[in-house]
């Protein structure tokens, strides 16, 4: 009898949990109470509940063997500056590198940055002849061995999939820009914003894998349009290396734990203060630097602009903070099909 009563509790509290705000104000209270180095504040509905803010986070972890080789470089500080921002160094290539995506009600997180990154290798390593968007749309729908599309996926397998098949071009939903374009509406995470409320967005399923190019008005064939890399890798996680590989070629996918109290993040340099564990995120590295004396880096998030600082954020760098540098993958493109 008390075993199923302890049963009953656990399905009773998990279900609760379910039912709580994305956000808390106590998590609030205590970052900004603990002088640490952000400033956290409302970013979600007071509607978003947590099962909907984890769904965002579709980052699923890799277990076993990598499915990527390792780069590694000779370890050299004399070449790497204290701040850097490829916004700045590839100045043709600022509107894409700065461009902030929105994913959705979707954890689709791990293709939009993926596509997003690659996206910005292309336009640098073409010296800003490719400037279309990439299809995140063609990754989460078509690369079965990813993961599961909105329901979540894995940073290495599409970089796996960059490889081996490409992806082809397309832009931000209702764009009507490049091949397949992304499908799912943007909407409102947020406290205030002109979107739709994610919440009232019904939990979006994955949209069909399609073969052809689902903007009309695109005039290249599909199986014409793919971009592949020519090697794709991930970093080891070491800061130089890591440094040393967005010097050379872009910005980088990362993967991390998100917490809790990341969720509210407005500004500052993000590290963990308090609150439970949430789910696994992937992001793009766009650059580094130091604030009040705190090692950050500089970081673009896909849950568009109103969220954090303009849809960008900071986190503490050099201590692998909520695994953030453990997880680094990045590839060379090809440039042939320009």
């Amino acid at each position: 009898m008390r075993s199923i009563l302890l049963l009953l509790f656990c399905i009773f509290a998990r279900a609760l949990a379910e039912e709580l705000s994305a956000e808390s104000q106590e998590v609030i209270d205590a970052v900004n109470s603990a002088h640490s180095t952000w400033q956290a504040g409302r970013n979600f509905h007071g509607s978003y509940k947590k099962n909907q803010v984890r769904r965002l986070l579709g980052l699923k972890k890799r277990e076993g063997e990598r499915v990527l080789p390792i780069q590694r470089y000779e370890r050299s500080l004399k070449d790497i500056p204290d701040e850097f921002d490829a916004r700045k160094e590839w100045s043709d290539c600022a509107s894409s590198i700065g461009h902030i995506r929105d994913q959705s009600d979707c954890g689709s997180c791990w293709a939009v940055s993926a596509a997003s990154v690659l996206t910005d290798r292309m336009c640098i390593a073409s010296k800003a002849k490719f400037t279309a968007q990439l299809s995140a749309r063609e990754l989460m729908t078509c690369c079965s061995h990813c993961g599961d599309g909105c329901n979540g996926g894995y940073d290495d397998q599409a970089w796996k999939y960059f490889h081996h098949h490409g992806i082809v071009t397309g832009g931000d939903y209702g764009s009507h820009e490049g091949c397949q374009p992304y499908p799912l509406k943007p909407c409102e995470h947020h406290v205030n914003g002109s979107r739709i409320s994610c919440p009232d967005m019904g939990n979006p399923h994955t949209p069909d894998c399609f073969p052809y190019c689902t903007n009309r008005k695109y005039k290249k064939p599909f199986r014409k349009d793919h971009h592949k890399t020519k090697e794709s890798y991930q970093v080891e996680s070491i800061v130089e290396s890591i440094q040393q590989e967005i010097l050379n070629n872009g910005p980088v996918q990362a993967g991390f734990t998100v917490y809790e109290d990341f969720l509210s993040y407005k500004t500052g340099v993000y590290q963990h203060v308090t609150g439970d564990m949430e789910g696994g995120h992937a992001v793009k590295i766009i650059g580094w630097g130091v604030e009040n004396g705190t090692p950050y880096w500089l970081v673009s998030n896909s849950w568009n602009t109103d969220w954090g600082d303009h849809g960008f954020f900071k986190i503490r760098r050099g201590v692998d903070e909520c695994g953030f540098e453990s997880e680094i993958s990045a590839g060379i493109p090809d440039l042939s099909n320009i």
